[in-house]
């Protein structure tokens, strides 16, 4: 039997040779809620064999070329597997590429920020964090590393400050995070309701302005972004997001417009979706990154 080819259509080769470095981040043991998206990388590839490598507008992504490395292996100890994340993300940032990591719940963009900054460091860099929940905790279920912390791990990078933090679609606050914006009012925070009223070429233009001077951004996309009638399969959802169509043109808009040089897409949990809706979403939008990212080639 062949082996079956993921991300179908669209060529693979060596880190050095290719547009997009994928990286599955197979882990969810920072969850509050219900666990599977450590088995949203391997499900995601799954899909994409029978995705077809064009975007809704019929670009051909045929000329792309990506570089899959696999999954970061578990391992038992939770500081040692973060480690060997960031030790990871770290290589594939030497390159030049622009990496796509694949979660696994949100803990994953700690290690994940944290060798971003490194990486860029001393130039400044921030992050643009769209997602149901602000992940502002310094601690949640006595764990410094619980997928409610992320970005209060992210601002204690050196070379991080409150204004480049942009957050996309909040809609759910703990106590302790509504404290901590009110003492880091330079934190960009967008309500999912704001993002209704005042309408997404506001929201895209607002965080152009204030995040263009930075050297370098990182997408972070929590699925949950997304109402839960889009995105039923997640972990912690919330109702009142974000439709799929309004996601793509925010992730496409971000991309053309700030220098976006990591994202990481999360909090996807298969187990607990209905026919796939969650994991076509994510793929979906995956698939327009790519158009988004793709070279200027002729057809």
């Amino acid at each position: 039997m062949a082996e079956k080819k993921y991300w179908a259509g669209i060529k693979t080769g060596p880190p050095e040779d290719s547009d997009i470095l994928i990286m599955g981040i197979p882990f969810d043991g920072a969850v509050s809620g219900p666990c599977g998206a450590a088995q949203a990388p391997d499900h995601l590839r799954e899909l994409s064999a029978g995705t077809s490598p064009f975007s809704e507008e019929g670009r051909d992504l045929r000329s792309l070329v990506i570089h899959d490395r696999g999954n970061v292996l578990l391992k038992d100890d939770w500081n040692d597997y973060y480690r060997e994340v960031e030790e990871q993300a770290s290589a594939l940032l030497q390159t030049g590429r622009l990496p796509l990591f694949l979660g696994g719940d949100h803990s994953v963009t700690i290690p994940l920020g944290k060798a971003f900054a490194g990486h860029y460091h001393p130039h400044q860099v921030g992050m643009v964090h769209l997602d149901a929940h602000c992940d502002l905790m310094d601690s949640y279920k006595e764990l410094h590393w619980s997928h409610a912390c992320p970005q209060r791990r992210f601002l204690e990078q050196e070379n991080v400050r409150p204004a480049n933090l942009f957050l996309v679609g909040i809609r759910e606050y703990e106590p302790e995070e509504i404290v901590f914006l009110k003492e880091n009012r330079d934190i960009n925070l967008v309500t999912a309701r704001q993002y209704y009223l005042e309408g997404h070429k506001a929201i895209i233009d607002r965080m152009a302005t204030r995040m263009d001077r930075l050297k370098a951004v990182y997408l972070s996309i929590d699925i949950d972004i997304l109402d839960p009638a889009y995105a039923p399969g997640t972990g912690t959802p919330q109702a009142g997001g974000l439709s799929t169509r309004e996601l793509i043109e925010l992730v496409r808009d971000t991309i053309n417009l700030l220098p976006v040089k990591a994202i990481d897409l999360v909090e996807v949990a298969p187990p607990i979706d209905c026919a796939n809706i969650t994991s076509k979403a994510a793929l979906k939008i995956i698939y327009e990154i790519f158009a988004a990212l793709r070279p200027n080639k002729n057809q």
